[in-house]
């Protein structure tokens, strides 16, 4: 089956107080479980916003280089992400819907190359 990147870049969660946050916790938890319960999970996690290391690895010049930061200057980076192993692209908008529903935030769906 494929796999889908259900994703959102941290700009899009917009302004909201701590007790809305609060709120979608559980929700958005909710929703991981049920994916859970499908057998259709992979991973789900949100990443770290000021706290977490952000650096980058580059060896396009032929030498191993590494620099705090990330690679592009961006004013978008990402927040959290799913990924889900579902039989067709219709059962990764259902996902991604009660993602966006429980997190109150859009989310962007990506389908993985197929491995080889």
């Amino acid at each position: 089956m494929p796999e889908y990147l259900i994703y959102f870049n941290q700009q899009w969660v917009g302004d909201h107080s701590e007790e809305w946050f609060r709120g979608r916790g559980p929700l958005s938890r909710a929703v991981v479980d049920e994916i859970k319960a499908t057998g259709a999970y992979v991973y789900a996690g949100g990443l770290e916003e000021e706290d977490g290391p952000v650096f980058s690895a580059d060896a396009t010049s032929g030498a191993l280089l590494f620099t705090d930061g990330p690679y592009a200057e961006t004013k978008e980076f990402l927040g959290g992400l799913t990924i889900v192993n579902v039989p067709d692209e219709e059962t990764a908008r259902i996902w991604a819907g009660r993602i966006a529903e429980a997190c109150g935030w859009p989310q962007e769906v990506r389908r993985f190359k197929p491995r080889l």
